[in-house]
């Protein structure tokens, strides 16, 4: 699997677009663009390559990761995926655009494929496995992909930190918890493709990260 990764809105969100190289099937992982030309330099690469879009998946709800979901979404006709856990959040998105001052308009973002633990999501020849990963919000999801060894694992972990716990949802042992037994499990080469900052391993994050 191919990862390309654009760092967007004031938050410094990092939006995946992933794809298959054999069949350029594509997917975009929590696309948080809130200004026209963040939009414009994601979709002209999507274009650009001739990647053909089947998901939008989200690792969880707060504002800065699914800025975008339904205007991607409905530019190419994919559905958005998330936890069906997170609904509160995906209502509460013009209330959290408040809550930061953010000038943008956005509606209650419908989830249109409701994600669960241990589902299978099918993108050309690879397959990605959901793992429920609570903490930073109760629906919150990591993306695996273990023919490539990566996972796209959203506020959960970073490099040397963890997710934050003090906004609706999160809960700090929790997500202790989670990384413990739904992170640190992974091969210890996994590369850990975060929502903030740079990647880092499985083994790296074990051995060196502070929280953990």
């Amino acid at each position: 699997m191919k990862v390309t990764k654009f760092t967007v809105n004031p938050f410094g969100e990092n939006t995946y677009v992933a794809w298959d190289e054999d069949t350029r099937q594509a997917m975009i992982v929590d696309p948080g663009m809130m200004q026209e030309h963040e939009r414009n330099v994601v979709t002209r690469f999507i274009d650009d390559n001739q990647l053909v879009m089947q998901y939008v998946l989200l690792t969880h709800l707060h504002i800065d990761h699914v800025s975008s979901a339904r205007w991607i979404a409905d530019r190419y006709g994919i559905p958005v995926a998330a936890s069906p856990l997170d609904e509160m959040l995906a209502s509460a998105l013009p209330q959290q655009a408040q809550h930061f001052r953010l000038r943008i308009d956005l509606d209650v973002l419908t989830i249109d494929r409701p994600l669960h633990d241990s589902d299978v999501i099918k993108l050309g020849g690879e397959s990605l496995q959901v793992i429920a990963s609570p903490g930073h919000t109760q629906g919150g999801l990591i993306f695996y992909v273990p023919d490539s060894a990566l996972a796209f694992t959203g506020d959960t972990i970073f490099e040397g930190s963890i997710g934050r716990t003090d906004l609706p949802g999160g809960d700090y042992e929790t997500l202790v918890t989670t990384i413990r037994e739904r992170v640190l499990t992974l091969p210890p080469e996994t590369l850990l493709i975060p929502g903030h900052g740079p990647t880092t391993t499985v083994a790296n994050e074990r051995d060196y990260n502070p929280y953990l």
